[in-house]
């Protein structure tokens, strides 16, 4: 499952954002989303769950709680279209 992580403190790194969401399950890949001219963090995140009930672990457990100073929005990526 992909899942969207928003909200982020600007100054979140990939390997800490994966650390913390591989404490409820496996984390394939974690990706800050980056300005692409100032290559900033856009302050949101993608992370790859292989295992469904893993993922929604990580979603019942974070969603809604404080990470790095800010109040994290956890839930199931959408589809592109």
């Amino acid at each position: 499952m992909n899942l969207y992580i928003g909200n982020l403190n600007y100054r979140v790194r990939e390997d800490d954002l994966k650390r913390t969401l591989e404490e409820f399950g496996e984390v394939s890949s974690v990706r800050v989303i980056k300005d692409r001219d100032t290559n900033r963090s856009k302050g949101f995140a993608f992370a790859d769950v292989p295992d469904d009930d893993e993922a929604r672990s990580i979603i019942s457990e974070l969603n809604e709680t404080e990470y790095q100073g800010r109040r994290l929005i956890v839930k199931e990526a959408m589809q592109r279209p």
